[in-house]
């Protein structure tokens, strides 16, 4: 309730949203509902995971590139930035994004413009910036992984997700709710949670939060036979 009470506030701003918690927590959900919620809902909501993309080419994955900038480079692409013009960027992960793209992104949220790899003319953008990390930045920026003057930048609101063990009472809400949505999927009868079983999934620590939690309601869909857990 306090969670969607931090971003019923902050949606409708401009706003930037700096996400922190643990993997499988929830924090693409929560930046997809502020955008859902914000004034730019009906644009664009342009995700980027950071260390999914190779660092040679996140350049060109933000700002875009012109023909011939590099080798493969066989026509101009416009970047996530651009895309997202009048929506919503999120930079999921992103203190796993490089100091020198770090860099690069300051100065598109300072000015309010960028330049396409090997280009030469400025693109003006209106992106909201909303960034989720499961880091520790401060750490970051005391070790030199993270530009302090970014962080400043981009935590303007902070929205902390709790891990799912500091929240044991949503627990069995939750799993109730997989266990319907993947009736749902499968065509199959809701299975019953006994009390024991409750109890069971309350006190384990859920090190992958509610995306494991989620993994095991589908494997007990699956895998038990009868309509009692």
């Amino acid at each position: 309730r306090q969670l969607r009470e931090q971003v019923a506030m902050a949606a409708p701003t401009n706003g930037r949203v700096l996400i922190y918690g643990e993997n499988g927590t929830g924090k693409e959900l929560v930046a997809g509902t502020v955008h859902a919620l914000s004034r730019r809902r009906n644009a664009s909501f342009v995700e980027v995971n950071c260390p999914a993309i190779p660092e040679e080419l996140i350049e060109s994955e933000l700002f875009g590139h012109v023909r011939g900038a590099f080798t493969g480079a066989v026509a101009d692409r416009r970047g996530k930035f651009e895309v997202a013009d009048g929506g919503t960027i999120f930079l999921d992960e992103i203190g796993d994004m490089s100091v020198k793209t770090q860099a690069k992104v300051l100065r598109v949220l300072q000015e309010q413009t960028m330049e396409p790899v090997g280009g030469t003319n400025r693109i003006t953008v209106d992106a909201r910036v909303l960034a989720a990390t499961n880091k520790d930045l401060q750490a970051e920026i005391r070790s030199g992984g993270f530009r302090e003057d970014l962080y400043f930048r981009l935590n303007v609101i902070p929205i902390f997700v709790p891990p799912l063990r500091e929240r044991r009472e949503d627990i069995a809400l939750l799993a109730d709710h997989f266990m319907a949505e993947f009736a749902r999927e499968y065509g199959r009868r809701l299975k019953r949670f006994e009390p024991t079983a409750i109890s069971v999934i309350e006190q384990y620590g859920w090190p992958g939060n509610v995306r494991e939690l989620r993994n095991v309601i589908e494997r007990l869909m699956i895998m038990v036979p009868g309509d009692s857990i």
